[in-house]
């Protein structure tokens, strides 16, 4: 995937593209991303860090479902 880009509305109602800008932490990624997942990707989130149970003995970073109700997985990696 290439680089996603982030828009504000001005006063005047027209796109404004966000500057990038890096974090340093995971965990800070995945509060800014859940802060506009609806906005962004029409995605309500259900819950965060979502254990998976004594089987499978994991964590989902993010659950959502869509809006045709389809659980939505966002799974966060550090690529440093």
């Amino acid at each position: 995937m290439g680089d996603l880009k982030l828009f504000r509305l001005n006063a005047d109602g027209r796109d404004v593209e966000l500057c990038s800008s890096t974090v340093a932490l995971e965990v800070e990624l995945q509060r800014r991303v859940e802060a506009g997942l609806v906005q962004m990707l029409g995605v309500r989130r259900l819950a965060s860090e979502y254990q998976t149970g004594p089987w499978h003995r994991g964590r989902i970073d993010t659950l959502g479902l869509d809006e045709n109700g389809s659980p939505v997985v966002i799974e966060f990696t550090d690529r440093r």
